[in-house]
């Protein structure tokens, strides 16, 4: 278990893109996203982190809960909200739909991760919610 201070967050958000150039390097680009996340919740749980996949959001209009739900892609030691891509390049709605996660979720920091590059670092977006 950590103790979230900035630090924390940004050793954890590398060693998450570690996990994924480590999937990168041995998949390539051009699969389905869902192959990615699979070998994601292997890597990373390899790693020792803690990593849920398909996190229900339940969404609440007004305070009230609706019958609509989303998914967060991945979730690392319950903290670090991961959206995983595999599209032929990142638009801005996939940046709004992750710091939406982040804000429905009330999370921190979020990572958007675009498998179809030619070297993912290309395809790695951090984004905030509010601060560290």
């Amino acid at each position: 278990m950590f103790n979230f201070t900035r630090e924390t967050y940004n050793y954890l958000s590398q060693y998450i893109i570690g996990a994924a150039i480590e999937v990168h390097k041995e998949l390539g680009p051009g699969l389905l996203e869902s192959v990615y996340e699979t070998c994601m919740v292997e890597e990373l749980q390899n790693r020792g982190l803690r990593v849920e996949s398909q996190v229900i959001l339940p969404l609440y209009y007004k305070g009230v809960k609706l019958d609509k739900e989303f998914k967060i892609d991945l979730l690392v030691e319950d903290e670090i909200v991961v959206e995983l891509k595999s599209v032929e390049e990142l638009k801005t709605v996939h940046e709004v739909q992750l710091l939406t996660y982040l804000k429905l979720a009330n999370k921190k920091l979020g990572l958007l991760i675009n498998f179809n590059v030619p070297v993912l670092t290309q395809g790695v977006k951090r984004r905030i919610n509010g601060e560290l």
